[in-house]
């Protein structure tokens, strides 16, 4: 069911998010990258801001008014600008995890689907026959004992001696009145017996107030057609016998018929008979609820408010600047409106400069006088990138940077996801991707352009905020967007690369730098623990670093590796002298296992054999100084965009190794971070053969540090099949593409669980029958129906079924479509949705 304009914008591509603006005039469209990235705890460079604008002709110095309308120049009025309806759409804050919050309007609550029962039916009509034939033979006098009653309870000289004949006027209206109150007990029975008041509540129950008051009140003007036919024209039939009873009762009462003569008492009675008609609908329909409402609304409207200050008179909208309105900085607010209403600020630079507003940009002097100081000074650029830039060359995707959300999909409008998830649009953003996210489907199934692509593009673009830093790993021909939306382009064994990757990640700590380089070498080697390859290893590089004063390259560490114990005791010999005991002992231990059987340094020899290859005899800390190291430590300081491109064709081992290097030095850099105000992301396009033991004992840490991981598989089997599980519960973010297999479903299925369903199951009896006549009724029915008379037991129970089973995943989610569930930083999930990627 398509929902768009109901629960969503209709326009999310076009004029609802806007594209990216331009700079403003005289400032370049994209200034030049930094001159190198930022290394260890070093403050990035102070950005190359553009010049300020001096302002649009005509826009006037401030709002004129108290809704502070669009700044406009002499003559016609221009058009507001794109950001600024995008920048003062509503955006509920109420939404469920994962909603596209933009201009989301929550769908109304399910009406429960309800259905009278046939048991209800047959007992409305079986009553009112009844009802009717016993009514037939009271007015033809058949009824058994029907006139005792009356003789019982009525003086004797009312009536000719033996019967119930009128011996006067007394008798007749007797009889009125008791064929009245025969009719009124008759008629409450029926409506008792048959749920009359029952039926009404079911065919109202979906109604709204109004509507419901009306239908009640239609219907009360229905029966009071058959007790007031001659004030209906039109109208033939006779009346109910409640008005003549109720007369011949106050002649009774009264002695006679002059009482009748007094108009007072006769529109009295006639008024109590209405009354008593109405009071059942009245109270169907809920007229006195509905009526209290419109007073309570009308004495609302009426009443006079006390005047309000001209500056509360309406809610600022967010592109007039109400945080520096509120304190006071109008000049700084007007020139901010100005810019956004010019068409002068894109939503990147809108998005920036909220952020420092909303306290989280951090800094000394984040006071409104110093915010209000530097929008004065630099305008639309306040607080830019370092590297200048305020967009991103090209975009493939629906952002919302006021949010941080980036829009992946729309969730199908069917009755396994949940109400408020159908035909809403599906986001992700930092608070879901702080949990990890992990999406597994085979080639073709769009995970790198439906999900990938969009997950980096909105973190680069946070990252334009300062909200945010992103490493994106992946092929040269995965599309991760062009190198010119980098900072840092890392390409390992490209000799036109400017950066290099450190393979010590900064570093200053063998044990530490050998444990992160032992993760990576042989992480995905089961034979070889990884914490006896970070001793091996820390036995080497810590004394190399004491002689030569770094740690060794790929070559000189290979070489130690497979070095035999004459080489080892001489890089011993050249320890210096205040070298630590300990460094010492541990060299002399490796000497002593040097060429055992039990020696660990020819594997690991093997495996950075990987890396010591012709193509990269440039990199990983070679002595050409050709190009710079680059360390992932600096994203955890400073909100870099960072792209590695691994090799392929016939490198495929070592991009394995590398990217398996990078999630270990990613992982530790972001634990011991500290606390920072931005986002840290590591994006592994495939991870393939990435995913060790540690690194699945670490992921789940990055929770409360503020901190994500986005790993792309193709399968789960390329992952060891004993960390299946411990990755799908580290990860809190799964995505299931359409295509996988039973096998990679299963452990989807078992990570999502159960959930309990009420189901109803329907037995059909055959019915054998005892007696001759009704074995002869029923072999009759069986030769002209064709079926045998059966009885329906009907059994409802709650049972526990799979969200969704391995063979659901695997062979019904459609082409184009993923199972996804999403988890926040805050512990507040979503269960599996069934999600369209195209839409």
């Amino acid at each position: 069911m398509e929902t768009d304009g109901t629960y969503e914008s209709r326009d999310t591509r076009g004029s609802a998010v806007p594209r990216p603006a331009g700079p403003p005039t005289g400032a370049p469209a994209h200034a030049a990258p930094p001159a190198g990235p930022p290394q260890g705890g070093a403050r990035p460079a102070p950005p190359r801001v553009p010049p300020r604008p001096t302002g649009a002709p005509g826009t006037p110095e401030a709002p004129a008014g108290p809704g502070y309308p669009a700044p406009a120049g002499p003559g016609p009025a221009a058009p507001a600008a794109p950001v600024v309806a995008w920048l003062d759409a509503p955006r509920p804050e109420t939404a469920p995890p994962g909603v596209w919050r933009f201009r989301h309007v929550p769908p109304p609550p399910p009406k429960e689907a309800r259905r009278l029962a046939p048991v209800t039916v047959v007992g409305l009509v079986i009553p009112l026959v009844v009802g009717l034939l016993l009514w037939s033979a009271w007015r033809r006098g058949v009824v058994p004992y029907q006139w005792i009653p009356l003789a019982t309870f009525t003086p004797g000289d009312w009536w000719y001696a033996g019967g119930t004949s009128p011996r006067d006027w007394h008798g007749a209206e007797a009889h009125v009145v008791y064929d009245g109150v025969f009719f009124a007990g008759l008629l409450y029975a029926i409506a008792r017996l048959g749920a009359w008041a029952e039926l009404a509540r079911h065919l109202l129950a979906d109604r709204r107030p109004p509507v419901r008051a009306a239908l009640a009140a239609g219907a009360a003007l229905l029966a009071l057609t058959f007790v007031w036919p001659d004030a209906f024209p039109g109208v033939g039939w006779e009346p109910l016998p409640l008005v003549g009873p109720a007369l011949s009762l106050v002649v009774l009462l009264g002695g006679g018929y002059d009482v009748l003569a007094s108009p007072f008492l006769v529109y009295t009675v006639y008024t109590v008979i209405t009354a008593a008609v109405l009071w059942p609908f009245a109270r169907l329909g809920e007229w006195r609820a509905l009526a209290r409402a419109r007073l309570r609304a009308r004495a609302a409207r009426g009443a006079t408010a006390p005047a309000a200050p001209l500056d509360a008179a309406a809610p600022v909208p967010l592109s007039q600047w109400p945080e520096l309105r509120a304190a006071g900085e109008r000049r700084a607010a007007d020139l901010l409106a100005a810019e956004v209403h010019a068409g002068r600020m894109n939503d990147v630079d809108c998005a920036r400069v909220r952020r420092h507003l909303d306290g989280r940009g951090g800094g000394a002097g984040s006071g409104p006088a110093s915010i209000a100081d530097t929008v004065l000074s630099q305008g639309a650029a306040a607080w830019a990138h370092p590297s200048g830039d305020r967009d991103l060359p090209v975009r493939a995707a629906t952002h919302d940077l006021l949010l941080g959300q980036v829009r992946i999909g729309r969730c199908v409008a069917e009755e396994r996801n949940p109400a408020a998830y159908r035909g809403a649009g599906l986001a992700l953003d930092p608070s879901v991707l702080g949990t990890s996210l992990l999406v597994v489907g085979p080639s073709g199934a769009g995970k790198t352009a439906r999900l990938t692509r969009p997950v980096v593009e909105s973190l680069t673009l946070q990252a334009l905020t300062g909200g945010c830093a992103v490493v994106a790993v992946g092929a040269a021909d995965a599309q991760l967007g062009p190198d010119d939306a980098y900072d840092v382009v890392v390409r390992p064994g490209d000799p036109a690369s400017p950066y290099d990757l450190d393979l010590y990640a900064g570093l200053t700590d063998p044990d530490e730098a050998a444990a992160l380089l032992a993760e990576g070498l042989v992480g995905d080697v089961e034979q070889l623990d990884a914490r006896r390859a970070a001793t091996v290893l820390a036995q080497l590089i810590g004394p190399h670093r004491a002689v030569h004063g770094r740690f060794p390259s790929v070559p000189a560490l290979r070489e130690l590796l497979e070095a035999g114990p004459e080489t080892l005791t001489a890089l011993l010999d050249r320890l210096p002298a205040d070298s630590p005991a300990a460094m010492r002992r541990e060299l002399e231990a490796r000497v002593r296992q040097a060429g055992t059987a039990a020696d660990a340094g020819p594997l690991l020899a093997d495996r950075l054999s990987l890396l010591d290859r012709p193509v990269f005899a440039e990199f990983f800390g070679a002595d050409t100084g050709g190009v710079r190291p680059f360390s992932l430590k600096s994203v955890v300081h400073h909100p870099l965009r960072v792209r590695v491109t691994l090799p392929e064709r016939g490198h495929e081992e070592a991009s394995r190794l590398l990217t398996r290097l990078l999630l270990a030095q990613f992982l530790a850099a972001a634990r011991t971070a500290g606390n920072r105000g931005h986002f840290v992301c590591l994006v592994l396009d495939d991870a393939t053969g990435a995913v060790t033991t540690g690194t699945v004992r670490s992921l789940q840490r990055l929770r409360p540090q503020n901190a994500g991981v986005v790993l792309g598989l193709r399968t789960l089997g390329e992952v060891p099949e004993p960390l299946h599980g411990p990755l799908l519960g580290s990860v809190g973010c799964r995505v299931a593409l359409a295509g996988i297999t039973t096998w990679d479903g299963r452990g989807f299925a078992e990570t999502w669980g159960k959930e309990w369903i009420e189901t109803t199951e329907v037995a059909h009896h055959t019915v054998f029958a005892d007696q001759p006549m009704t074995r002869f009724i029923h072999a009759l029915r069986k030769k002209v129906t064709g079926k045998a008379v059966t009885t329906d037991a009907v059994t409802t129970r709650k049972v526990e079924r799979e969200r969704w089973s391995a063979s659901e995943l695997a062979h019904s989610v459609p082409p184009g479509h993923a199972v996804v569930s999403l988890t926040t930083v805050r512990g507040a999930h979503t269960p599996p949705v069934l999600v369209d990627l195209r839409g």
